[in-house]
Parts: C-alpha cells; sequence; structure tokens
C-alpha cells in the first residue's frame, strides 16, 4: 500500500518532475500531485507525493525535509486524512434570515 506525503512551503516555480526526481532516489513514486488554485490556474505552494512503500516514504521524509528548494525550506510529513467538512448552502449566509419585504420590511421591528 503506497503512503501519500504532505509537501509543504514549495516555490510557485516547482513542477511535477522536479519533485518526482527529488524523491525517486528514496524509493518508488507512485503519484505526484501539485495542488493549483482553481480561479487563478496557478500552484498553491504545495504538493502530495505518494511512495510506493512505507520504507520509501519514510527515507524519504528524512532526506527531504527542511532541503532548500528556490530559496524555500520544505516541509515534508506523512498526510493526514481529509477532514470532513459540512456541506456548504446555496444562501450565503448572514442578513435577516428568509424574510424580506412584508409588514415591517425585512424582518426587523421598527417600533
Amino acid at each position: 500500500m503506497s503512503t501519500k506525503l504532505f509537501v509543504g512551503n514549495l516555490s510557485f516555480n516547482v513542477t511535477k518532475d522536479q519533485l518526482q526526481d527529488m524523491f525517486a532516489p528514496h524509493g518508488v513514486v507512485s503519484e505526484v500531485d501539485v495542488i493549483m488554485d482553481k480561479f487563478s490556474g496557478r500552484p498553491r505552494g504545495f504538493a502530495f507525493v505518494s511512495m510506493e512503500t512505507k520504507e520509501g516514504a519514510e527515507a524519504a521524509i528524512k532526506a527531504v525535509n527542511g532541503t532548500t528548494v528556490d530559496g524555500r525550506a520544505l516541509t515534508v510529513n506523512e498526510a493526514r486524512p481529509r477532514e470532513e467538512r459540512a456541506p456548504r448552502s446555496g444562501g450565503g449566509g448572514g442578513g435577516y434570515g428568509g424574510g424580506r419585504g412584508g409588514e415591517r420590511g425585512g424582518g426587523r421591528d421598527r417600533y
């Protein structure tokens, strides 16, 4: 079973190929996923690298964590499972609730 690693504090110039080359000496890399901003299309400064074995992942953490790439010290550790988030409502939140208009104008007492 593969082990997923979190790689943080990445330069925005780092590519998938660079990460592949950086981690490959420590074990077989099964996947590299550089996280991109969905609006700008630019990298967000972190990535996930999946190593084929736990031993390879541990070796990569020891070797790559703290190394400097493009003037930035990398943070490498085992990725934690993604936390579940409450679904977003379509309402946008805030405001005075659902009642707009009416006798008192937006639900606020004006007496």
